[in-house]
């Protein structure tokens, strides 16, 4: 049996053939339509694309792909997995879109909304025609949503909706956002077209991280919404947390995919750039830096495949998910900053995808859930007892 380096522990095997056809479909397209412009996009501090890319996205079926019906591929959570993982090998911006879209926005119609959200909205987010957001954080509300201070009044038949949103992937090119709001009754999500008077979503600029991405904030002046527009089935922070659940999954595979880019370049990097004589991969430090990215990458991409499994079995746990975002992200981070000391000086290059990865998993570490949030996820799941308050 022969031995392949780039799939060390033979993970392929774990993978059946229908599984393979959607990896290997979704990197095509990612290398493709992505890579080979996604180091100007990101120069430049704009995805302007976006319509377009998300258009041939729900072409291959990759918006909302784990959900049934509507116009959903209602795939696998194991094969939406793998897609994320292409998609963040490619640029975290590309896989934040697919996520906000399909397992915030699309997941929480799906799951909480009416039969007639449910079909208004989802075959067009499906197919790419209208993008979605999801607005949840607020600029002095991140970690404690339950201190959210927008809010949404009854006005006869009518709500009101006022507030602010931060930090909202896909906001300003959003046709309908998923806004949650604070109500007499409790938290309440509420779907908004983008149109409507009153909401607005000025992009976010000078940022340093997901430069290749979207990043709005939403603002509700007097929104007035009809009766028909507020999520019917559910109502306090279930819904939303339930959301980000769902979406942090897909951040399990996505994070190793930016991970494994990198390890791949500093791969090449070692076998090809000559010092004293011989390439620095022939030096012991390189290796022992090597096989260490290698062990933590694919322990990672194994935990991933796990927690898929879990989830397409109903038996996964939002502390399992917890534990794959703070162990994957973190270590992705640490195998990112590996390879760029293997790169030297060209590290820093957008020549090489290792320092795009390395500022845009600054932020995946800290949004749907920062480091300290899933550490005492799982402290409180150790223990019982509760640190958060």
């Amino acid at each position: 049996m022969s031995f392949d380096p780039a799939d060390l522990l033979g993970l392929d095997d774990l993978l059946d053939p229908e599984e393979l056809a959607v990896r290997d479909t979704v990197r095509s397209w990612a290398g493709d339509r992505v890579l080979p412009y996604v180091a100007e996009w990101y120069e430049r501090g704009e995805l302007p694309e976006i319509r377009g890319l998300a258009r041939e996205l729900g072409a291959i079926g990759a918006l909302g792909m784990s959900l049934e019906g509507y116009g959903c591929a209602g795939a696998s959570a194991v094969q939406y997995g793998l897609a994320c993982l292409e998609l963040e090998a490619a640029d975290s911006g590309i896989r934040s879109l697919v996520s906000v879209q399909g397992s915030l926005a699309m997941y929480a119609i799906h799951r909480f909304g009416s039969e007639e959200q449910k079909r208004t909205w989802l075959p067009r987010m499906a197919s790419g025609e209208v993008i979605g957001c999801f607005g949840l954080t607020e600029p002095d509300h991140g970690s404690d949503p339950a201190s959210m201070r927008t809010y949404a009044k009854r006005d006869g038949s009518d709500w009101v909706l006022d507030g602010r949103k931060m930090w909202i992937t896909n906001g300003s090119v959003a046709g309908v956002a998923v806004v949650w709001a604070r109500t007499e009754e409790g938290v309440r999500g509420f779907v908004v077209p983008t149109d409507t008077a009153g909401f607005s979503a000025p992009e976010i600029k000078h940022k340093w991280s997901l430069r290749a991405s979207v990043t709005s904030e939403l603002v509700l002046d007097g929104v007035r919404l009809p009766a028909g527009a507020v999520l019917p089935e559910v109502t306090g922070l279930k819904g939303p947390l339930s959301c980000l659940s769902h979406a942090r999954y897909g951040i399990v595979w996505g994070s190793m995919g930016a991970a494994r880019s990198c390890f791949e370049s500093a791969v090449e990097y070692a076998k090809t750039r000559e010092q004293f004589g011989k390439p620095i991969g022939a030096f012991q430090l390189t290796q022992a830096k090597l096989a260490d990215m290698a062990v933590e990458l694919h322990k990672g991409i194994l935990l991933a495949h796990h927690l898929g499994r879990r989830m397409d079995a109903g038996r996964l746990r939002p502390e399992q998910i917890s534990f794959g975002k703070l162990n994957n992200v973190r270590e992705a981070i640490e195998i990112c900053r590996t390879a760029r000391t293997i790169l030297g000086a060209n590290g820093i290059s957008l020549e090489y995808p290792i320092m795009r990865h390395a500022t845009n998993l600054e932020s995946v570490l800290t949004y749907e859930g920062t480091v300290e949030m899933h550490q005492l996820v799982l402290g409180k799941a150790l223990t019982g007892l509760d640190a958060f308050r």
